[in-house]
């Protein structure tokens, strides 16, 4: 062995070491309560009826295929987590494009425009609660005054309303979030090749479209694999404003799945629940990365 292949070996050894403490966490916070879970959803086992678990096998994903109420709630998540994300996406890539040029106070503003994001969702929740309120909410006072509606709209009333109203919460909470990620690959971009592209004649859309847009993919694709993977496992926003009503408009799959657990005492199957959630989750965000993958191997502009 030369002393070149001695001096990797060893290194390779010492990175081990330090990473070995790391991966025993994961294992010990992820791995675990998964294999956990998956154990559980092979027994019923339900406080309420039973006190003592019963081997079922795939009982309990057999009972999840004929189940209405978690389609329902599986339905409301896609709609809840497509919107939001996509919405998000569209005001993060404008601010993030705001925020990219020189002002002055831009410091400032960049600071405030991240706000929404670092206060507690909870507390943003009932913050929008109080807001779209029909009775004292600011949203229906608003419209009063400026004579657009006669009478104060039920926002957490109507099945409809109340989705829009949790997605509109949402997306100013999150938005931040996309605009900070996708505002660090516009400041990679060198400005020399926006100056080469306007020599040639290019006006700003082309250069958009033709240098932003490419160079700026792989980062939008990121910040859609981050939101969508908060948005599709979202509780408490959604449980702070309209408690997954009305009607179970906007209950959400984890909100099912807390239900389940936490007032049925069903364990069993609501372990159940949580394995085929986090498989249809890696599922799409496996996905995505391949996508991701995919572009950044054909992206002409980054290769």
């Amino acid at each position: 062995m030369t002393k070149l292949q001695t001096i990797r070996s060893r290194e390779i050894r010492t990175a081990a070491v330090f990473l070995l403490p790391a991966l025993l966490l994961l294992l010990l916070v992820f791995v675990y309560p998964i294999m956990r879970a998956f154990w559980l959803s092979l027994f019923t086992q339900n406080l309420g009826t039973k006190l003592q678990p019963v081997f079922s096998g795939i009982n309990n994903y057999l009972r999840m295929s004929g189940d209405g109420h978690f389609w329902q709630s599986l339905g409301t998540t896609t709609i809840f987590t497509t919107a939001s994300v996509l919405v998000e996406l569209f005001i993060g890539l404008g601010v993030a494009l705001i925020l990219n040029q020189p002002f002055a106070g831009r410091g400032a503003v960049r600071t405030i425009a991240i706000l929404p994001w670092a206060l507690p969702t909870a507390l943003i929740g009932l913050a929008w609660a109080w807001i779209f309120n029909d009775q004292f909410g600011v949203a229906n006072d608003i419209l009063l005054r400026l004579g657009l509606v006669e009478n104060g709209i039920n926002w957490l009333g109507e099945p409809t309303l109340a989705m829009i109203a949790v997605v509109f919460a949402d997306v100013w909470k999150t938005t931040p979030f996309i605009s900070i990620l996708l505002l660090a690959g516009l400041q990679s971009i060198s400005s020399d090749m926006y100056e080469a592209h306007a020599i040639d004649g290019a006006t700003p859309w082309q250069s958009f479209r033709q240098i932003t847009l490419p160079l700026l993919m792989p980062q939008i694709l990121i910040a859609m694999l981050f939101r969508f993977a908060q948005a599709f496992g979202i509780f408490d926003l959604v449980s702070v404003m309209t408690g997954g009503g009305p009607g179970g408009a906007t209950e959400v799959i984890s909100l099912y799945i807390y239900s389940t657990i936490m007032r049925y005492l069903d364990f069993g199957y609501g372990a159940a629940l949580v394995v085929v959630t986090f498989t249809l989750l890696v599922v799409a965000v496996a996905f995505a990365g391949l996508l991701l993958s995919k572009f950044n191997d054909k992206n002409p502009v980054t290769n």
